[in-house]
């Protein structure tokens, strides 16, 4: 199987394999999703205290804050610019 990582801004990448939604974070549904994430310990901020534009929910029920739009994050997922690494090969 492979492993797809994309850059989510800043150096910070995630696997793409695990992510279910890339939303923005302007509702007040997708505020409440982040306020309950950071209740539970599930909360991780990448945006390096910057604005948080894109929300990225994995299938772990992690929430991930990134700084960059969300179009910019799903593109990567979609493009070459996203990392895939072989498990076979960096063992």
């Amino acid at each position: 199987m492979e492993i797809k990582l994309i850059n989510i801004g800043f150096g910070n990448i995630v696997s793409a394999n695990r992510v279910i939604a890339i939303i923005s974070p302007e509702s007040a549904p997708i505020k409440r999703v982040i306020n309950e994430a950071r209740e539970r310990g599930m909360l991780i901020d990448a945006t390096y205290g910057r604005r948080t534009r894109a929300v990225i929910v994995t299938d772990s029920e992690h929430v991930i804050l990134s700084a960059v739009q969300p179009e910019t994050v799903a593109n990567r997922v979609v493009s070459k610019e996203a990392t895939a690494v072989h498990p076979e090969e960096s063992a």
